[in-house]
C-alpha cells in the first residue's frame, strides 16, 4: 500500500537504492481510496534524515495507507541539518497537535546523561506526551525517547551503565500471545546503543505497565501500557545493518565507555561484514504495531 510522503524527500531515493518497493502518494491519498492512517514522528535526533529513512524503511511493508507527518519543536532548533529540510518537510508540534492523528512515534535523543528536567525542549515535549494520551491511539517510544517518557508519566528513573550497552541481543517476550509479537519468533534480536538503563523491579512496581521483553544481556527491552496505549522499546528495530558501526567508529578514541558492539561481527572482528538478523522481527513489530493498535479498526486486548 501507498505511503504519502511529499516530493523530494530524501527517503525516497535512499530507499530505492535498496530496492524496497515505495509506493508514493505525493500528499494525498487516491480518489475513492481508504482513508490513510496517520501517523507523526516527533524526531528528536540530530541526523534527521538518517531516522527519517530508518522509520520510513520500517512502514514501508505496511497493508495499510500511511501517511506520515514529521513534527518539529518550537523550543528546540535543529543544527544538524539544512533549516531548509525542516522548513520543507516538518511542522511544528502545535500545529500537528490540531490535526487528527492516529498514531505517533517519538525518537530518541543524544542526551541520556542530562537530567530530564535540564533539556531544553522538556515542557514542550512533556506536553505532547500528555496530548499523545488522548489523542493518539498508540504512541510508539524509542531509547531515550521511552525512558524519558516512563520517567514523565511513572517516575521510572533511569541508571548510568558502566560501560555502554552496545550491540545486538537476544530478546523474549514475556507473553508471545501479545498482537504486538504475532509471527515473530520466541527469541528476537534487537540492536541497543544507550548509556542507561531502567529496572525492571522499578517497572514491576508501577501499576498500569508491564514489561513485555527482556534480554538476559540487555536488560529491560519493551515495556507496555494496559492494552497497549503506549510501547516503550528501549532498543533499536528500526536500525540498518550498519548503523552500530558507524557509532563504533565515531566513537573509537573519543569516549572510555565504549567496546566493539557485541554479537555484531562475525568474531567480533571488525574487518568483517555485519549481517542483519533482526530485519523480520523488525519488521512484523511495526506493522504489528500499525494493525493492531493504530489503525481505526484496531481491537487490542491486553
Amino acid at each position: 500500500m501507498p505511503l504519502i510522503l511529499p516530493s523530494g524527500f530524501p527517503a525516497i531515493s535512499t530507499l530505492a537504492t535498496e530496492n524496497i518497493p515505495l509506493t508514493l502518494t505525493d500528499g494525498k491519498a487516491a480518489a475513492g481510496s481508504v482513508a490513510p492512517i496517520r501517523i507523526a514522528v516527533l524526531n528528536l535526533m540530530p541526523q534527521k534524515i538518517e531516522t527519517e529513512t530508518d522509520i520510513v524503511r520500517m512502514l514501508s511493508y505496511s497493508a495499510h495507507t500511511i501517511d506520515l507527518k514529521w513534527m518539529k519543536l518550537r523550543s528546540h532548533v535543529s543544527t544538524h541539518v539544512p533549516s531548509g529540510h525542516m522548513d520543507t518537510f516538518y511542522e511544528f508540534a502545535d500545529n500537528l497537535m490540531a490535526q487528527p492523528l492516529d498514531g505517533l512515534i517519538v525518537t530518541g535523543a543524544p542526551v541520556e546523561t542530562m537530567a530530564y528536567e535540564a533539556v531544553d525542549y522538556w515542557t514542550e515535549l512533556t506536553a505532547i506526551l500528555d496530548w499523545a494520551r488522548t489523542h493518539v491511539r498508540s504512541t510508539l517510544y524509542l531509547c531515550w525517547g521511552a525512558m524519558a517518557a516512563l520517567y514523565y508519566f511513572y517516575a521510572i528513573p533511569k541508571h548510568l551503565l558502566p560501560t555502554k550497552c552496545f550491540g545486538v541481543f537476544d530478546t523474549m517476550p514475556s507473553s508471545g500471545g501479545l498482537p504486538i509479537f504475532r509471527g515473530m519468533d520466541d527469541v528476537f534480536r534487537m540492536p541497543n546503543s544507550r548509556h542507561t538503563e531502567i529496572h525492571a523491579a522499578d517497572v514491576e512496581a508501577t501499576p498500569g505497565i508491564s514489561v513485555i521483553a527482556h534480554s538476559p544481556e540487555a536488560g529491560v527491552s519493551i515495556v507496555a501500557s494496559s492494552h497497549g496505549h503506549e510501547f516503550y522499546v528501549l532498543g533499536h528495530l528500526e536500525y540498518p545493518v550498519w548503523t552500530l558501526g558507524n557509532e563504533y567508529r565515531r566513537d573509537l578514541g573519543k569516549r572510555d565507555d565504549v567496546d566493539i558492539p557485541q554479537h555484531y561481527y562475525p568474531n567480533d572482528n571488525p574487518a568483517c561484514q555485519p549481517q542483519a538478523t533482526w530485519r523480520s522481527a523488525a519488521t512484523l513489530f511495526y506493522n504489528n504495531w500499525v494493525q493492531y493498535y493504530v489503525a481505526p479498526t484496531a481491537s487490542v486486548s491486553k
